[in-house]
């Protein structure tokens, strides 16, 4: 089976401007994923499925993740004048990093039996823009988890997913 990043490669070699990302998982499982941009995210799934030495005609698993925002502390170098002399001082930085929704799915080939092969899908934010599309038309066994994915977000929330 192909490693995440050469099934990254033959993405960006067959759709270039698919906005496809590594995403890397430091776990001992080392279970790397590809973070798909939503736009683009038919095409590759599309890709995937297609492609003659991938052949990923599985969906096992399709789950949604509530990423809430979060507060990142950052030090960084300040050029500061102090009695008419430039200095570098390292100061503490804190900024919000605002929270996502998110949908992963878990494919495997039943052909050359091989997987999972990890994607993922981001919401821009957690409240307004958090549309994603379905992979359904893809893999017909994403439709009830992605009813459920929908049902645990907007019972929780205003928003309609999917």
């Amino acid at each position: 089976m192909k490693s995440a990043e050469e099934i990254l490669a033959a993405i960006k070699a067959a759709l270039p401007d698919a906005g496809v990302e590594l995403v890397l998982n430091p776990s001992p499982s080392a279970q790397h994923s590809l973070r798909l941009a939503p736009a683009t995210a038919v095409a590759v799934a599309s890709f995937l499925r297609e492609d003659a030495e991938l052949a990923l005609d599985y969906c096992s698993n399709a789950t949604g993740v509530d990423w809430p925002g979060k507060e990142v502390t950052e030090k960084v170098k300040v050029t500061k004048v102090v009695d008419g002399v430039e200095t570098m001082t390292e100061e503490t930085v804190k900024r919000v990093e605002p929270g996502c929704l998110e949908a992963v799915y878990h494919l495997f080939s039943m052909k050359h039996k091989h997987g999972p092969v990890i994607l993922r899908m981001r919401t821009v934010n957690r409240t307004d823009q958090v549309e994603l599309p379905s992979l359904t038309p893809v893999w017909r066994s994403a439709e009830f988890q992605e009813r459920e994915i929908f049902d645990l977000f907007a019972t929780h929330s205003d928003v309609g997913w999917f």
